[in-house]
């Protein structure tokens, strides 16, 4: 199915929200149940054919690299044990899964972190994956899903969204876009707003952690200008290709959780408890 191979992941950010536990342990590595978060993104990114997994990581984070590693002193004193098929899951991505990591010297915003797996990358069109974005589906997952969608418009990039209520947008990246005809979940985008006020926002419209960009993101974001923060925002970046009509918005079907907050990682951990 898939014509994308690769996936990178965001992975360098300090993870402040949750102090102290992230003084030594990545975000990332939290875990949902028993599996850390950036588990589960990898395991959607392989479900939709992606087994070239680009990590853009700190020097602080080397439990993420060392996740996705044969440990074989612990597979040795679980063997044959019922301990055993707990480590099916993440060895199965160490087999499938060809993993690469680079490091982000600077945090400098996403769309300086997308820059910088630029070399790993190439010239092909990819996917991106927040895993602070968790979500669950009953069939495709969401980058399934959005796979289909590029599909349709391989000179597109496309990004993921979903209704917020009005009084959050300015949370979020927020499009202004307009339904394809015959569709009743795909938009072309005219424009975005990062974080814009509810009374300055055109629509409810959210993007999430999840995209697929084409290679031309690249030589847009080595001319994005940093905002009042001094970081390059991916949404300006995308902004430009969508006055091109090369940006599409994809609502998905799926419920996600937003364990970059506390609530929202509390929320993950008990409706995963009854899967």
């Amino acid at each position: 199915m898939s014509s994308i191979c690769k996936c990178l992941f965001p992975v360098a950010g300090y993870g402040t929200r949750f102090l102290p536990s992230t003084k030594a342990i990545p975000k990332e590595m939290l875990p949902i149940l028993t599996k850390p978060l950036i588990q589960y993104g990898v395991e959607e990114a392989l479900d939709a054919g992606m087994t070239q997994i680009v990590m853009v990581t700190s020097k602080y984070k080397g439990a993420i690299q060392q996740h996705f590693e044969p440990h074989l002193e612990i597979e040795s004193s679980v063997k044959d044990t019922p301990k055993e098929a707990l480590l099916e899951g993440i060895n199965y991505l160490i087999t499938m899964c060809e993993f690469s990591f680079i490091e982000q010297k600077q945090m400098l915003g996403l769309g300086h972190a997308i820059y910088t797996g630029k070399p790993q990358i190439g010239d092909e069109p990819f996917a991106v994956i927040l895993p602070d974005d968790l979500c669950k589906n009953q069939g495709e997952s969401v980058m399934e899903q959005m796979l289909k969608a590029y599909q349709s418009y391989p000179e597109c990039c496309v990004v993921a969204v979903e209704m917020v209520p009005e009084t959050e947008v300015s949370k979020y990246g927020v499009i202004d876009g307009e339904l394809f005809t015959g569709s009743d979940n795909t938009y072309r985008v005219k424009n975005m707003l990062e974080k814009p006020e509810p009374n300055c926002a055109p629509s409810n419209l959210a993007i999430i952690g999840r995209y697929i960009l084409t290679p031309e993101i690249f030589e847009v974001l080595s001319n994005t200008q940093p905002d009042y923060r001094g970081e390059i925002q991916i949404t300006d970046a995308l902004n430009v290709l969508a006055k091109k009509g090369k940006v599409i918005a994809y609502k998905f079907h799926g419920k996600r959780y937003d364990c970059g907050t506390f609530e929202g990682y509390l929320d993950a951990n008990n409706a995963f408890s009854k899967f």
